[in-house]
């Protein structure tokens, strides 16, 4: 009997959920860039790299390439200035943008409900325990400090007195602090996964539990794009698309081909999958309910100043999204 080899498996595995795309005559294709807020976010990054690696985009008539950036900032510039056509971010980013005057629109919902999550030290085991304690976000003002505050409000703690929450930076950041003691818990994407397999913070609980309506990930384009390269996104987004299928319908495959680029483990991407699998959405359908949600949630947390109309924000030029 001939060994199935890790490989030849994954080939198999592959082969099995792709979806069919008609073939196209050779032609010049159009060259894109999609940009992601950063790189190591399963929910995020996962379909583009997915995407790229089963020539979804090439199958589209598209020359794709993907950039990660180091924060939505700076993916907001490349958006702007046309170095990228469609950006990948967290949704808060689009009310903020918005609003400071930045000529954007979400075309669709890349990760639904919240896949935040709430990762503690290994001795903590309820977030009981959490109370008197430090929790580290990235910055205060930024979404994970408002998570971290609504988890206080929600335990029927007051954010101010009874818990801290410090501004810390990135994740080595934050793991260096839970080290040394000087927090006890913090909020991160369903890249805890990797710090739980190390044995360095595990996972408590997504925080969905706190934000019941909330949209975790979306999709945008500058204005000038949504104008001019309409058909360009439509591509980008069908690509993108059959990459979260293949990722909803077998994600041991889709785990070998994301591991590589994020510099993970098949096995941690797959606990990844487990905290936001389940939010993986189907068409970018976007939820207006949910999105009103998110706009008061940071009006009252200072985040924003002015309440525009949520049409502003968003189009549905692009959505549902079909494959």
């Amino acid at each position: 009997m001939s060994v199935i080899t890790r490989r030849r498996f994954v080939a198999a595995a592959l082969a099995a959920t792709t979806i069919p795309v008609p073939a196209r005559s050779a032609r010049a294709q159009t060259a894109v860039k999609i940009g992601t807020a950063v790189l190591g976010d399963y929910s995020m990054a996962g379909p583009v790299i997915v995407a790229l690696e089963q020539g979804f985009f090439k199958s589209e008539g598209l020359a794709a390439e993907f950039v990660p950036f180091r924060g939505g900032p700076d993916l907001l510039k490349a958006v702007m200035a046309g170095e990228c056509l469609v950006g990948i971010s967290g949704s808060t980013d689009i009310l903020v943008f918005r609003e400071a005057g930045s000529p954007i629109k979400m075309i669709a919902t890349h990760t639904e409900g919240n896949h935040f999550t709430l990762n503690v030290a290994p001795d903590v085991q309820r977030i009981v325990d959490l109370r008197g304690k430090a929790i580290g976000v990235t910055r205060v003002g930024a979404t994970t400090w408002v998570f971290a505050r609504m988890l206080a409000k929600k335990e029927g703690w007051d954010p101010d007195k009874d818990i801290q929450v410090v501004g810390l930076g990135g994740l080595d950041a934050q793991l260096a602090a839970l080290a040394r003691k000087e927090i006890a818990a913090y909020v991160w994407g369903d890249g805890g996964a990797v710090t739980e397999l190390q044995g360095k913070s595990k996972v408590l609980l997504r925080l969905d539990s706190v934000t019941p309506k909330w949209i975790s990930q979306i999709q945008y384009a500058s204005e000038d794009a949504i104008h001019k390269q309409a058909d360009a996104i439509r591509k980008s987004q069908r690509a993108l698309f059959r990459g979260i299928k293949l990722m909803r319908d077998n994600p041991k495959a889709a785990a070998e081909l994301v591991a590589k680029k994020l510099g993970w483990t098949p096995e941690a991407v797959l606990g990844a999958h487990k905290i936001s699998g389940p939010l993986l959405p189907v068409d970018g359908r976007i939820n207006v309910e949910a999105f009103a949600v998110m706009q008061d949630t940071l009006l009252e947390h200072g985040l924003i100043k002015k309440k525009l109309p949520l049409d502003e924000y968003y189009t549905r030029e692009f959505t549902p999204v079909k494959l």
